[in-house]
């Protein structure tokens, strides 16, 4: 129930108030401030006499307020709406948690610009609800690799854990792990090399020759904005972009929904009229997560470097001190299976159907080590043979171009008999013993 110092309307807002201004205080700090929330209630309680209790319900109480007065325009109040959530998350985990406060932007430090973060650093949290309420829960996705390490970031012992094979009609993704351009010169996005002049120029001349080969669609992969900014760029002043746009259309995704949304639409637009295009996104960002380039809108998709966190950053290292100290994860092996988490995640865009196909390029040597290649998923490393590691540029373009080739073959029936037509479906349930 409710508690009865804030059950009253007037007594609700008071509180409200008092909360508000106490954090009004904390964000006039002039320094970095990073504590849990047991540290914060502790403050919280003796500046401003407000109880970790009261907390706990502030979302319902301020959604039943505004139920009662019958607010519809609740935009208007969303400022107060997130003091409410981040009350109630507060006083709700006591562990878990870290309460982050920064008084400026690390790139503009003579621009005040303060702001209170509440970090979740425990996933585990998250998914305890659905493994409490329920007695069997499957856990299934093409990119829980490496496996063994999600009982221990989710906090719960599984009963089996198993990786199944994928079923093709023929081997129609082809992985590459490109390590150098065609000057024999390494290429890597590693804060040491990613402004090099020779590696921005590789990565160029392999995307100018990859869209003279690969038709309809492809999608390009940045580690960040910012690098994805730079080496465009760069390319625009060494003349490269103009020459893949002499091969196809470039569209590029921007932090602004609206836009990001139109540069698909015409991305998609430029491959049905068979002018090709090719999109430029950023790991981690809209496009990653959720857009599919099936059939001809992705038939190549380029990884430029292996998409690690940035490591300053105090959210992330908060959460390495407490994974290291809570389930005795190491830091680089999180950053690690992070990184090559979110690569497959990119390259997997593409391929969304056992009819589909398409080239997948890793252009990073950090790839053509074995620690990273033994974290991405069994059904990319099952297709990535030796003779596709540690290529360059000339060496990737001739297979792709031998790929692009037999996939433009037409498929003869069922020759690997990997998938079952109506008649074996038949033959089993006739007989199953078939299937052992």
């Amino acid at each position: 129930a409710v508690p009865g110092n804030i059950r009253r309307a007037e007594h609700f807002l008071s509180f409200m108030r008092r909360l508000v201004e106490y954090l009004k205080h904390r964000l006039s700090t002039q320094q970095v401030e990073s504590e849990t929330p047991v540290m914060f209630l502790g403050d919280l309680a003796s500046r401003a006499a407000i109880d970790s209790k009261p907390l706990r319900f502030c979302y319902d109480r301020l959604t039943s307020l505004m139920k009662t007065l019958e607010i519809v325009e609740t935009d208007d109040f969303s400022p107060l709406q997130l003091v409410a959530d981040f009350a109630t998350l507060v006083g709700t985990y006591t562990k878990g948690f870290a309460i982050i406060i920064e008084p400026f932007d690390e790139r503009m430090p003579s621009v005040p610009d303060p702001i209170l973060q509440l970090s979740c650093l425990d996933a585990s949290l998250a998914i305890a609800p659905v493994l409490q309420r329920f007695q069997s829960v499957v856990i299934t996705s093409g990119t829980l690799s490496p496996i063994d390490l999600y009982p221990k970031l989710l906090n719960f012992h599984p009963v089996c854990i198993q990786s199944f094979p994928m079923t093709l009609t023929r081997e129609c993704i082809c992985p590459l792990v490109l390590t150098r351009g065609s000057d024999q010169l390494p290429v890597s996005t590693k804060f040491d090399m990613r402004n090099d002049p020779g590696v921005v120029r590789n990565y160029g001349r392999l995307l100018v020759e990859l869209t003279a080969v690969v038709p309809d669609g492809m999608v390009c992969f940045f580690v960040s904005y910012s690098y994805m900014d730079t080496i465009v760029e760069q390319w625009n002043e060494m003349g490269i972009l103009q020459e893949i746009m002499q091969q196809k259309l470039v569209f590029i995704e921007t932090q602004d929904v609206v836009e990001t949304s139109l540069a698909l639409d015409n991305f998609r637009r430029a491959c049905n009229c068979g002018r090709g295009a090719v999109f430029f996104s950023v790991a981690r960002g809209k496009v990653s997560e959720g857009i599919d380039f099936d059939r001809h809108y992705g038939r190549c998709v380029v990884m430029f470097g292996v998409p690690y966190q940035y490591t300053l950053s105090r959210i992330l290292r908060a959460r390495l001190e407490y994974l290291r100290e809570t389930f005795q994860i190491p830091e680089n092996d999180f950053l690690a299976f992070d990184a090559v988490r979110q690569a497959a995640q990119c390259v997997g865009r593409v391929i969304r159907s056992k009819a589909d196909y398409g080239m997948m390029v890793f252009a990073d040597k950090r790839y053509n080590r074995h620690d990273k290649r033994n974290k991405l998923p069994g059904w990319i490393t099952a297709c990535l043979k030796d003779a596709h590691l540690n290529l360059s540029t000339d060496m990737a373009l001739h297979i792709t171009r031998e790929f692009m080739r037999n996939m433009a073959q037409p498929v003869k029936g069922n020759s690997q008999g990997s998938l079952l037509d109506q008649a074996a479906v038949d033959a089993l349930a006739a007989n199953p013993s078939l299937l052992h």
